[in-house]
């Protein structure tokens, strides 16, 4: 018989605060590899409004790369994430926009940054970036993972920096290459930076780790 009177969240309670978790409502921009990763582990640790936002539909490649179930395929990602996140979390309130991002859209101010492309990331910061508190972005190429956070706003030339031309960036999008344990470790660390945000600790504006070669590199101040 199941114990209904066990807080299921009493175990991480001291490192994610729940009085300023209970003020959060997230955005995740992008539920492919490492955003439905990123929205199944917010409601895991208890966000209690989540807007999930993403145009694309499950299709085969993504059972095996990003977590789906093979009764997903053919269902929006949103949608599919919706109903896994309800199912680890029955009373959180899920927002779906099966949509790509536009400026139009009321992302809040915690806002998860899982899409693929420089050009995507480079129109959603334009967008959002003088009204957001916490921002994190999530980019992965085969076993080569990144996370920028972003908290004050001094750190924003930092991240700016990061938008460099499309032409610029690796071949292919980070979903060419990925495997569901780098999307998850991704996903992992963005939420870390987001228990640091909670806690009024600073966050780490530039994370690498390279898994293949066991390097993880923090930025220099």
């Amino acid at each position: 018989m199941t114990n209904t009177t066990v807080n299921r969240f009493q175990r991480q309670s001291d490192l994610v605060p729940p009085e300023r978790l209970s003020q959060v409502s997230a955005t995740v921009i992008g539920v492919g590899a490492i955003g439905r990763q990123v929205a199944l582990q917010l409601t895991a640790i208890g966000v209690p409004r989540l807007q999930l936002i993403d145009f694309d539909q499950v299709e085969l490649t993504n059972i095996t790369t990003q977590g789906y179930q093979v009764a997903d395929l053919g269902k929006y990602k949103t949608t599919a994430t919706r109903e896994a996140a309800e199912s680890l979390a029955p009373e959180i309130s899920i927002t779906e926009l099966q949509d790509r991002f536009r400026p139009r859209h009321n992302t809040g101010s915690v806002i998860f940054c899982c899409v693929d492309s420089i050009s995507a990331r480079e129109a959603i910061w334009r967008a959002i970036s003088a009204k957001c508190e916490f921002f994190v972005d999530g980019r992965m190429l085969g076993e080569l993972i990144r996370v920028l956070a972003i908290s004050p706003p001094e750190m924003r030339d930092d991240y700016e920096s990061t938008l460099f031309d499309q032409s610029e960036a690796h071949t292919g999008a980070c979903t060419a290459q990925s495997t569901i344990y780098t999307a998850n470790i991704a996903a992992g660390l963005m939420l870390h930076q987001f228990s640091r945000f909670l806690r009024c600790l600073p966050v780490d504006r530039d994370l690498s780790l390279n898994l293949l070669a066991s390097e993880l590199v923090l930025a220099p101040e």
